[in-house]
């Protein structure tokens, strides 16, 4: 009986949990599309400065060399061309696309930055859209299942010894 209740309140905080991904999702998305916004200002101003002295992106950038502190941004700047580059193509994956898209393409959620802003603005709440609640019935199905699985797992030895005595 106990290890039921458990087992339904790990169901129901799976439900909880796997509930938030549309409202979550939804907020990673507009944080995403800002940076993306942000890093396409950088990334133009350093292309509109390369173009006046008639160089290419590539071109500048090699040209940021002599001292540490040119040789640093010179990193940076190519750090900032790669996240640009990665978080645009997140974003054409994901923009448009429903929380089941979303949940499909999760691959596409994976900035740490990114997650760390949207997730500071997030508030958790009870959803009550119909994908909410597809995603609560799946949260609560792993959740039971996991803490099944689990409960089963630390029961194995102890009926293993009981079967021997």
């Amino acid at each position: 009986m106990i290890l039921r209740a458990i087992t339904l309140a790990a169901g129901l905080a799976g439900a909880f949990g796997a509930a938030q991904f549309p409202a979550y999702s939804q907020q990673y998305l507009q944080r995403l599309g800002g940076a993306v916004d942000a890093l396409s200002e950088v990334v133009a101003d350093f292309d509109a400065s390369a173009a006046a002295e008639g160089l290419s992106r590539a071109e500048a950038l090699a040209q940021m060399r002599g001292t540490d502190f040119v040789d640093r941004r010179r990193a940076d700047m190519i750090r900032t061309f790669d996240r640009h580059a990665r978080l645009s193509a997140d974003l054409a994956v994901l923009q448009g696309q429903g929380p089941f898209m979303r949940a499909y393409h999760a691959a596409h959620l994976t900035d740490a930055e990114v997650a760390r802003r949207a997730w500071q603005t997030f508030q958790p709440s009870i959803p009550v859209t119909v994908a909410s609640g597809a995603f609560a019935g799946v949260g609560f199905g792993l959740g039971s299942l996991l803490c099944a699985l689990l409960l089963a797992a630390l029961r194995w030895p102890l009926r293993r010894r009981s079967l021997v005595a």
